[in-house]
């Protein structure tokens, strides 16, 4: 079985035990995903960044269900929804205000949301990180506020704040050319993390806390140097960027997670939904003698006439 070398979440520790990290890479995911919608470029760079968030997080997790990234706020994207399971299965979509993003991207500088997408597309919020494992299970949440200017900022504080450990997060997102035909989008992100100085010793036998530190401040100066094109390039596999990083202190990699996007959306599962309401409630949405329920994800339509309706409600 040949290794896999795209869409994938790749896990390393450096040598010195200074940090760990991982690393994500999506390209058909993310392209697949964001091809369900035809968003404005600033909505899916957004969500094209966010999948590659929840890859690099749900990583660092012990788990079994679903991973969900959820970013809330006032402004012209009003949401940005990502899960992710244990098997790798991806989805996500966004909800925005198309008059007000005209207005945010109009004016003397109509590019400015590249720089701050944050506080000028998604506005004063929060970030949502949600652990579901089953019925059976209590669902684990943690939040944090829409602080930064971008969304590699924002999960810096969730990482600080939940696990009280030094971290950097760099993300990515783009239409890359010559892939195929034409363009198509590509994401990327690198997270690292401070590992806990736990009985860490020297040649000498000491273990120095100013020598971690040390450790750690070189680490986070040589991922400083990835630049997005290195995280979105197709040709470049995850194991030569982490070398050219890394090489000098060492690097070691364990095996990578495979990465794609599946829906889990099904007409038992909409029929499920429908049963939770009234029928007189769900009646009200009939267009044209149907009614029609179409998923947020992939955009697929489920459509119900009065004899399926009848059906729905006979059991």
């Amino acid at each position: 079985m040949a290794p896999i070398t795209d869409n994938l979440v790749q896990p390393f520790q450096l040598e010195n035990t200074a940090a760990s990290g991982r690393t994500v890479r999506l390209g058909k995911v993310v392209d697949d995903v964001l091809g369900n919608h035809d968003y404005p470029e600033p909505v899916a760079s957004l969500l094209g960044e966010l999948l590659a968030l929840a890859a690099l997080v749900s990583g660092a997790l012990k788990f079994d269900g679903v991973f969900t990234v959820q970013a809330k706020g006032d402004g012209p994207v009003k949401t940005l929804v990502v899960d992710i399971g244990t098997d790798g299965n991806m989805r996500g979509y966004a909800q925005f205000d198309e008059e007000r993003l005209q207005a945010a991207m109009g004016g003397a500088d109509p590019d400015g949301w590249r720089e701050s997408p944050v506080p000028r597309l998604l506005g004063a919020g929060h970030l949502a990180f949600t652990v579901d494992q089953g019925p059976d299970t209590e669902r684990f949440q943690g939040i944090v506020e829409l602080t930064g200017a971008r969304l590699a900022e924002c999960a810096h504080n969730y990482i600080r704040q939940s696990e009280q450990l030094d971290a950097v997060v760099l993300l990515t997102a783009g239409r890359v050319s010559g892939i195929s035909t034409g363009s198509a989008w590509r994401a990327g992100g690198i997270m690292l993390q401070r590992l806990p100085n736990k009985g860490r010793s020297l040649l000498s036998g000491e273990a120095r806390e100013d020598e971690d530190q040390d450790d750690w401040v070189r680490a986070v100066a040589l991922l400083s140097s990835t630049t997005e094109q290195e995280l979105l390039d197709a040709a470049l596999h995850p194991h030569d960027l982490l070398y050219r990083l890394f090489h000098e202190d060492g690097v070691r990699v364990f095996d990578a997670h495979p990465l794609v996007m599946f829906c889990r959306c099904t007409q038992a599962r909409v029929i499920g939904m429908l049963r939770s309401f009234p029928r007189a409630e769900v009646e009200q949405m009939t267009i044209d003698d149907k009614v029609v329920v179409t998923c947020e994800f992939c955009g697929s339509d489920y459509s119900f006439d009065p004899a399926d309706l009848d059906a729905v409600y006979a059991t």
